[in-house]
């Protein structure tokens, strides 16, 4: 399966893997920018692989030699980002038992992510504007100004211009960023580049954990190709890494491929009169419907697996009233108070993942009614 474009070579030194046209489309727009000192704002879902890209513009940059520092803005308490960006100076806060230098005067000379910056707080939004404008900044519990020549390159997952609305994130600040912006599309939108991605992760995992592959049989192929892959490039290393070290050498099956998608479900039967339309090229809104069509088809079976858990709550409660025993399992009398089914059911499902220790699978096994069914009741039900 290779990789059939003209900046095959750049591709393979840089880790971006594909040939969609949104990635050739992609690869053509790094090389053209990479030679600036221009901002860039990587938007995508999670798991697309942002900063892959932010580390091939870096790579092709005249500021290769230099660092590239990545800062996960989300994984930072709000109270110290400031000080992990821009530092601080010895005692400008209890703990500071000495002066530390941030991340952008690590960076300097070269290149820094802000990858999750819509989670940035307004506060330091305001600093980071004045980085980008002037390259000067303070440390904390500091006067002095100092100076960086750093490139910001920011990634996130969320919708800025919505945050921005929302006034959640500055305008100044989004404009600044969005300089130049490059949006990684999810998998299922480029699913051409599924089968060279797995071959990538299996050579990957292969090499490195001296394994033996299989393959896999075509009927789990034609799954993967066609499994929607929420969690993009990341869940699919993730699940290549997993597959291919439980089926030591042999075949992967459809049975293996399935157990370790996290988020797969059988296709639904539908009569012909029940079935929709359903088009290649789809907008979010459309895609959003359609899973509810899908939703309303297969309420049918959740019904009937309701209906019989309920039948199964109603035995066990007969059971319990003859032996004289309440349902909270307390001895007592007719009079003792009886919760109702719904509230019942919750009890289960809670002491049944407590047992299982959040293993859904297993708990869905366990009340006999499918995963769907119970990720609809732990979400119904609001339960932790």
């Amino acid at each position: 399966m290779p990789i059939l474009n003209k900046y095959r070579k750049i591709q393979e030194e840089l880790g971006i893997i594909g040939q969609s046209e949104a990635i050739r489309e992609l690869v053509e727009l790094i090389i053209s920018i990479a030679p600036t000192n221009i901002s860039v704002l990587i938007t995508g879902e999670s798991g697309t692989g942002k900063e892959v890209f932010a580390k091939a513009i870096h790579q092709l940059s005249p500021r290769k030699e230099k660092p590239m520092v990545s800062v996960n803005c989300g994984a930072i308490p709000e109270g110290i980002l400031e000080s992990e960006l821009f530092g601080h100076e010895k005692g400008a806060f209890t703990g500071a038992i000495a002066s530390k230098k941030g991340y952008f005067e690590l960076a300097d000379g070269g290149t820094i992510l802000l990858d999750e910056i819509g989670e940035m707080p307004l506060q330091t939004q305001v600093k980071l504007l004045r980085v980008l404008e002037t390259g000067e900044f303070m440390r904390v519990g500091s006067g002095e100004l100092r100076k960086v020549d750093v490139r910001v390159i920011a990634a996130t997952n969320r919708d800025l211009w919505q945050m921005v609305q929302e006034k959640h994130f500055r305008k100044d600040l989004y404009y600044r960023l969005k300089a130049v912006s490059l949006y990684i599309p999810p998998l299922r939108q480029r699913r051409e580049d599924i089968p060279i991605l797995l071959e990538y992760f299996v050579n990957d995992v292969v090499t490195k954990e001296k394994l033996k592959f299989g393959g896999f049989t075509p009927e789990a192929m034609r799954i993967l190709e066609e499994y929607s892959w929420p969690g993009n490039v990341r869940e699919l290393k993730n699940f290549v890494e997993t597959v291919v070290v439980l089926a030591q050498g042999h075949p992967i099956t459809p049975d293996l491929v399935r157990e370790h998608l996290s988020h797969y479900e059988e296709p639904i039967s539908v009569t012909p009169t029940s079935m929709l339309p359903m088009p290649i090229e789809q907008s979010v809104e459309e895609a959003e419907r359609e899973l509810i069509y899908k939703a309303l088809v297969s309420l049918g079976i959740e019904i009937k697996e309701m209906k019989s858990a309920i039948m199964q709550l109603s035995h066990r409660i007969d059971n319990l009233m003859t032996e004289g025993f309440s349902p909270t399992g307390s001895k007592g009398t007719s009079n003792d108070e009886v919760k109702p089914l719904d509230e019942m059911e919750r009890e289960m499902i809670e002491k049944a993942l407590d047992k299982f220790r959040g293993n859904r699978r297993k708990v869905a096994r366990a009340l006999n009614i499918s995963e769907r069914t119970l990720y609809r009741k732990i979400k119904e039900y609001g339960i932790q």
